[in-house]
C-alpha cells in the first residue's frame, strides 16, 4: 500500500518504519528539511533501539524516504498518517496548531479518495474537526480515521510490530477496515484489534495514560508515606502486585514520570474535562504530586548537606526521562539539575545517550562526562535520575573512590541496602531505609 506518514519524530519514524518494513511503499513527510535530509543519508536524529537500523534496511530496499515536498507525498498516498506534535499550551490545553495547518495544506492536492489517520493524541472532536478543514480544501473525499499509537520510548519498535492491541476509531466502516487490514500482519499473536467509534479511540489514549500516570504518582506518595512511618516500600509494594486486581506495571516508586506522554496528556484531559463542566480532581491530584515528586531528590540532598549548597558538587548519573530513549523532555533530573544550579551548587553530568540534548538547553553551566565514573570525581555525591542498565551493576568501590564523600541518592531504588551497606556507602533510596548518615 502507498503511505505518507506526515511528521518525523518519535512515533512519524517508528510508524513510516515499521509499516515500509512490511512491504508498504512509504514517504515520510516533514517541513524540516535539516532532518529530512538527514534521514535520507541514513542518520537518525532521535535515538531509540533499532530505529536507525529499521530506517536504512527499508531505504535501501527502497521501501522507504523522505521529503519535504507536500504535494509528492499527498498525492503519492492511499493513506496519510499524520504523527505531527501536540504539545501543551500555557494552560493546558493541547496545541493542535501544526496538524490543522497541515490538513488545510495537504487538502488542495488531494485529487482521490484517501483515509487520513491521526496518530497524535488529541482531544475528542479532532478527527471531526480535521476532517471538515480537509475536506473544504480537497477535490476528492477524505474519510479521517483516529488509531492512538500506545508506543514506549525504548522499545517502541517492539510495541508497533506486536501491539497489546490496535485501537481504531472511524465512521466509515470502509475506513475503518482498510486500516484494518494495514495492522493484521501485526497482530498474528492474537491480540484485539478494537473497532469504536472516532471519538472513543481518541478518549481511549487520554483515559490510559491518565490511568498508568495515577499508578506512578500512587506509588510516589505511598513511597513518601513509608519514609515517614519507617517502613519499606517494597515490602508494600510486593504485597499490592501480588494482588492479581492490581499487578505490578507501573508500580515503581521514584523520583517522578517524565517524557512528552504522561505530563502533558494528564494535563490536556483536565483541560478537557474543565470544558464541559467537570472538574478533574484525580487527574489535577496526578500531576500535582508528580511535580513535587519531581523535587525529592533535590530535598533530600539539601536536608543531608544541612542547607546551603553553594561550594558543593553533585553528580548526577542519567538525564533521559527514562532509559534507552534521548529524550529529556519533562524529565525528572531536569528540575534536579535546575534547583541545583539555583542553590549554588556545581555539576558532573552523565547520560548514556541524552547528553547532547542536555548541552543544547544548558550550554556551559553544567560539565559533561561521557564516561559515568568521571562524573564522580570530586562530586560530594551522586544522585541517580534514570535507571540505565548499565547503572545497576557499577563498581561500587569505584565510586566510593571517585567521590569526594561516599553518598548516593538513589531516584529509581536500583542497590540494596546490603550492597551499599558492605561497600560502605551513605545511600538515601525512594520509600526505603537509609544506609549510613
Amino acid at each position: 500500500m502507498k503511505i505518507t506518514v506526515a511528521g518525523s519524530g518519535y512515533v512519524g519514524l517508528v510508524t513510516a518504519a515499521c509499516l515500509a518494513d512490511n512491504g508498504n511503499d512509504v514517504i515520510g513527510y516533514d517541513i524540516d528539511a535539516d532532518r529530512v535530509a538527514a534521514l535520507n543519508q541514513g542518520v537518525s536524529p532521535i535515538f531509540e533501539p533499532g530505529l536507525s537500523e529499521l530506517i536504512n534496511i527499508n531505504r535501501s530496499a527502497r521501501r522507504l524516504r523522505f521529503t519535504t515536498d507536500l504535494a509528492e507525498s499527498v498525492t503519492h498516498a492511499a493513506v496519510i498518517f499524520i504523527a505531527i506534535g501536540t504539545p501543551p499550551r500555557a494552560e493546558g490545553a493541547a496545541d493542535l496548531s501544526n496538524i490543522e495547518a497541515f490538513a488545510r495544506a495537504a487538502g488542495p492536492h488531494i485529487t482521490r479518495p484517501i483515509v487520513m489517520v491521526i496518530k497524535s493524541t488529541v482531544p475528542v472532536g479532532t478527527g471531526t474537526r480535521v476532517e471538515a478543514l480537509v475536506n473544504e480544501r480537497a477535490k476528492a473525499p477524505v474519510r479521517l480515521v483516529s488509531n492512538p499509537e500506545f508506543l514506549k520510548e525504548g522499545s517502541a519498535i517492539l510495541d508497533f510490530q506486536k501491539p497489546d492491541r490496535v485501537v481504531i476509531g472511524a465512521e466509515d466502516p470502509q475506513a475503518a477496515q482498510l486500516i484494518r487490514e494495514l495492522y493484521l500482519p501485526f497482530v498474528r499473536n492474537q491480540r484485539p484489534i478494537l473497532l469504536m467509534s472516532r471519538a472513543a479511540a481518541e478518549m481511549t489514549k487520554y483515559a490510559a495514560n491518565a490511568c498508568l500516570a495515577a499508578r506512578v504518582s500512587l506509588i510516589n506518595e505511598i513511597a513518601n508515606i513509608c519514609d515517614a512511618y519507617g517502613v519499606d516500600v517494597d515490602d508494600v509494594r510486593r504485597g499490592m502486585g501480588t494482588d492479581q486486581r492490581i499487578g505490578f506495571q507501573f508500580l515503581y516508586p521514584g523520583a517522578g514520570y517524565g517524557g512528552s506522554c504522561f505530563p502533558k496528556d494528564v494535563q490536556a484531559l483536565s483541560h478537557v474535562a474543565r470544558a464541559r463542566g467537570i472538574e478533574p480532581r484525580m487527574l489535577d491530584a496526578v500531576h500535582t504530586v508528580n511535580e513535587a515528586q519531581k523535587r525529592i531528590l533535590f530535598e533530600r540532598i539539601r536536608t543531608r548537606f544541612g542547607g546551603p549548597l553553594a561550594g558543593r558538587t553533585v553528580a548526577i548519573w542519567g538525564a533521559a526521562f527514562k532509559p534507552n530513549t534521548d529524550d529529556i523532555r519533562e524529565a525528572p533530573a531536569l528540575v534536579l539539575i535546575d534547583l541545583l544550579w539555583q542553590h549554588g551548587a556545581a555539576i558532573r553530568l552523565h547520560d548514556p545517550e541524552a547528553l547532547a540534548n542536555v548541552r543544547a538547553a544548558y550550554g556551559d553551566r553544567l560539565r559533561y562526562f561521557e564516561n559515568n565514573y568521571d562524573a564522580l570525581d570530586g562530586a560530594d555525591c551522586l544522585a541517580i535520575c534514570t535507571e540505565w542498565n548499565q547503572f545497576r551493576s557499577p563498581d561500587f568501590d569505584e565510586v566510593r573512590r571517585r567521590l569526594a564523600q561516599p553518598i548516593v541518592f538513589d531516584g529509581r531504588n536500583l542497590y540494596e541496602a546490603a550492597t551499599m551497606r558492605r561497600h560502605k556507602l551513605e545511600y538515601y533510596p525512594i520509600g526505603r531505609p537509609a544506609v549510613g548518615g
